[in-house]
Order: C-alpha cells, then structure tokens, then sequence
C-alpha cells in the first residue's frame, strides 16, 4: 500500500509538471494501473499543500531582515549611544545584565615582619540591572498591500514607529548617564539669551569655548583617560559655541570647518550633536528631569559629557512580532520590541560631567 501510494504520488507530480510544461505523454510514459488510479487527485493536492513553506516570510522580505533593519536603525542619529562602555557580553535572557564584581585588591605589606600573616576572604559581589522594554504600536498592512511589500517598503510601513522609538531610548540613556554629583556639574558663562527649551522663560548665558575647556581641566585633575572624551551638544548650544569669534579665526585644521558649522573635536572631546539633551532643573546643585517631566520655566539645556569607560549600555533581545491574515483587520499587524538599557560605572562621577545653563543672567 505504502508502495503504491508513493507510486501515485510520484506520477501525479510528473504528470503535473508535463502538464506545466506542455509535454506530451504517450501510454507508454504512463506506469499501468496509475493512469486512472483514483489516488492521483489527493496526491496532487498533498503534493501541493503538504510540501512545508518558509516561515517567517513577508513578501520577499524575512523577519531576520526587519529585525536587522530594527537594530540598524536604532543607531542611526543615535550614535552617541556606541560611545560608551558595551555591557552586552554580560546580558543573560536578552532582558538582565549580569556582571561579577571582584571583592578589591589585597592589602601590599612592605618587608612583612609579623608572621603568620592574615588572610581575608575575598567577598566579590554581583553588579545587575534589567533592560528597558521599549515596543513600537503595532502597523496594520492592508491585504491589498500585501503582494508589494519589499525591503524599500519597511521605511514607509516602520519609518514614523522606528523615529519614536530611537528618540524615546536616546532620551531614557542620556537621562541615565546625566551627572548629578555637585563636582560634576558646571554652569555656563557667557552672555544673556533668552532661553530655548520648551517651557522655559527669561535668559540664560550662553555656551562659550571656556565652558568646554574648564570641564576639560576638571577631567584632567580627575585623572580621566584623555582619550574617547563625548561632548554632546544640543543644536541651540551647540550653535552658540559655533559663534565664538576666536573659534573662527582659529579655522585651520580638520578639527574645524567653521565655513560649514562643523566642529569635530575641542579641548579633547569629540563633539556630537542631537536634537536635544537632557534638562536639569534650576536647584542649587542642578537636578536631570527625567523624561516627559512637565516643562518649567526654569529649565536649562546642558551639554553632556562623558569619558567612554564612565557609562555604558547594553542591547538585549530584538524582535519583530507578525500576525498575519488577521481576519478583523483584513491583514497582516507588525510590531516590534527592544529591550535596551544602561548605567553609570563610578558613582562618584568621575569621567562624567555636565554644563547647565546658568540663569541668573
């Protein structure tokens, strides 16, 4: 039985593929006994339906390649989230960061006399933070859509959620990496202008060079490596700094191009710009808003430094979620998730710093 079942099906497929084809079968192409067996239709439906499809495929575009495409886009205009130490080898599930911590050095004795010497347990301890689970609104893709989909279409299907999604994790990471030691913040210097950041009124002085060098000396007395120093500006500030005269003048090196508005590198520090940083309140010792806080009209901008070893992130599990043929939607609903996140690596702040606007301007 077995044998002929397997027979039929093999027949009913070169039958459908001559037919396909336009080849003509003579009798003797035919095995007897099969060309009237009544086996043959089911065969070509299993043939037809039980023959396993890929999974995980959109048009011509697979679920690996949305998810390469989440991970790309994540860094696009987000680069300053590269610049910090990379905690991914240490996250365990895709969702925790797991790090081993050693108990400290042993004490060093010069020329020991008291014998026998004393030994300490070393009490090594775990360092663990969870990631943040940041997920776009699901998209509905009309089935009439369906059979154009391509890869030049995920730009238009997720380019609107990828947007907010990269802004809503560079806000969170800069809000984690702020400085909030008393030590680790500056004020600007310059002239009165009238502030820039959203509900915030009256002037602030303004970003000048010497803001950027004090913060440089305070790194230096720190002891912090001169090297992968972050400055981020936000496009106001930044634009401040690029109207400083003496900067203009000293237009000669590849560090800058003031004709274009670019500066790469000052005082040792990289610079990088966004859209916008994190705001610190008017306090005292001035305090990160965390994201979404309601506006003040004592908001100030800042511009956000960091040596690359002080801070860093970690990316945990990526996904792209499908649910296709959806009958209530008349269609296939994506959705992605990224679990993401971040911490500061001193405590105390060193190789961390911030410039807040001052305004007692």
């Amino acid at each position: 039985m077995k044998n002929s079942f397997a027979l039929s099906l093999l027949s009913a497929l070169f039958l459908a593929f001559c037919i396909g084809t336009g080849v003509s079968m003579t009798a003797e192409m035919i095995e007897p006994g099969i060309s009237l067996n009544p086996m043959i239709p089911a065969a070509i439906y299993l043939a037809t339906t039980a023959i396993p499809k890929p999974k995980n495929v959109l048009g011509a575009v697979t679920v690996e390649i949305w998810t390469d495409y989440i991970i790309s886009e994540l860094w696009k205009e987000n680069e300053f989230l590269k610049r910090a130490f990379n905690d991914d080898q240490y996250v365990l599930s895709g969702s925790v960061v797991h790090i081993p911590q050693s108990g400290g050095r042993p004490t060093i004795v010069k020329n020991r006399s008291s014998f026998p010497a004393t030994a300490v347990k070393r009490a090594d301890t775990d360092l663990t933070y969870a990631l943040d689970v940041y997920t776009s609104d699901p998209t509905h893709i009309p089935n009439a859509e369906l059979m154009e989909i391509s890869y030049d279409k995920i730009d238009s299907v997720l380019g609107e959620h990828m947007a907010s999604l990269k802004e809503t994790i560079g806000d969170e990471m800069l809000y984690k990496w702020a400085a909030t030691a008393a030590g680790a913040i500056l004020r600007t210097t310059g002239a009165a202008v009238g502030s820039h950041t959203g509900s915030a009124t009256g002037n602030r002085k303004i970003f000048v060079k010497e803001d950027l060098k004090a913060m440089q000396t305070k790194f230096n007395k720190d002891n912090v490596p001169k090297k992968d120093r972050v400055a981020l500006f936000d496009s106001e500030l930044l634009s401040q700094l690029q109207d400083d005269e003496d900067l203009k003048k000293r237009d000669r090196s590849m560090e800058l191009d003031m004709k274009n508005g670019v500066i790469t590198r000052l005082y040792g520090f990289d610079i990088m710009e966004r859209s916008d940083t994190t705001i610190y309140d008017n306090t005292g010792t001035p305090v990160p808003k965390a994201v979404g806080a309601a506006g003040a009209a004592a908001d100030n901008a800042s511009v956000q430094c960091w040596q690359k070893n002080s801070v860093a992130r970690a990316i945990g599990t990526t996904d792209f979620f499908e649910d296709l043929q959806n009958p209530l939607y008349y269609g296939d609903i994506y959705s992605a998730l990224v679990k993401f996140g971040g911490r500061l690596r001193r405590a105390d702040n060193k190789g961390l710093g911030a410039i807040v606007q001052d305004a007692s301007a």
